[in-house]
């Protein structure tokens, strides 16, 4: 069974669908419930629960209600993430570590919560979804950079200390994707959406910006069964923006 986090977001919903048609039965969650939410379990055949990941009870309560319901917790997806934009002079200590608790503090709750079933299970998948700016960072995003480059350095500590387990853990740090926050980007920068897509296209090797599809393709990868030997890596779905090791 797979716990997808984050999932009323642009990405999380079409990572879930996309682990659902690979037969897994898949919770979803996000921080409240919506309509949006139980549509999305109701098309993927899973579940659909509500849980706030700033609190930091949340999420072994996540873990296990869904365990509860749906019979244990075998591939974790750590979708879920917290942003605020700022000058770094004007950033507070509450909003930077309210992006870190969210973004980095949760998802080790969430890889404890869910490693003793794995554990048990012999055969679990963890893939974190880090970013881009965690690997190069990005002005005014000091905060977000930070969890997600922590992100990055606990996926590669996880997977040397519980690959022996028979627990694979991995992340995906996608560029540049075409989800609703470019609207958010296209109205910082006072212009359109069009223009942004076109101005991100064109720093970009590939000539585009990436899609959900492409994300929610590399999270497949990393939890198929058949591919027992990737262990700590990250895998960066950019187009070419990010090079090289990391």
């Amino acid at each position: 069974m797979a716990l997808v986090t984050g999932a009323a977001g642009g990405m999380g919903g079409v990572i879930a669908r996309r682990l659902a048609a690979d037969g897994h039965v898949v919770a979803v969650s996000d921080r409240t419930a919506s309509g949006a939410l139980s549509a999305l379990a109701s098309e993927v055949g899973g579940l659909a629960v509500a849980a706030d990941l700033a609190d930091p009870a949340a999420p072994r309560a996540l873990v296990e209600q869904v365990s509860e319901q749906l019979g244990g917790v075998d591939v974790v997806v750590a979708n879920h993430a917290h942003m605020t934009m700022g000058p770094t002079v004007q950033v507070t200590a509450q909003d930077f570590w309210s992006v870190v608790d969210v973004n980095l503090s949760a998802t080790f709750a969430l890889v404890r919560a869910a490693l003793p079933g794995m554990v048990r299970g012999g055969d679990g998948r963890v893939v974190v979804i880090s970013s881009e700016w965690g690997l190069v960072g990005w002005p005014g995003a000091a905060a977000y950079s930070a969890s997600k480059a922590g992100l990055v350095a606990l996926v590669k500590t996880l997977g040397r200390e519980l690959a022996p387990l028979g627990v694979l853990v991995n992340a995906v740090a996608p560029g540049v994707i075409d989800t609703p926050q470019l609207a958010v980007d296209a109205a910082a920068a006072g212009t359109s959406l069009d223009q942004v897509r076109a101005d991100y296209a064109s720093v970009t090797p590939l000539g585009r910006i990436g899609t959900p599809a492409e994300v929610a393709a590399a999270v497949s990868l990393l939890t198929d069964r058949e591919l027992g030997a990737v262990v700590g890596q990250v895998v960066q779905v950019n187009g070419g923006t990010t090079r090289g090791r990391a």
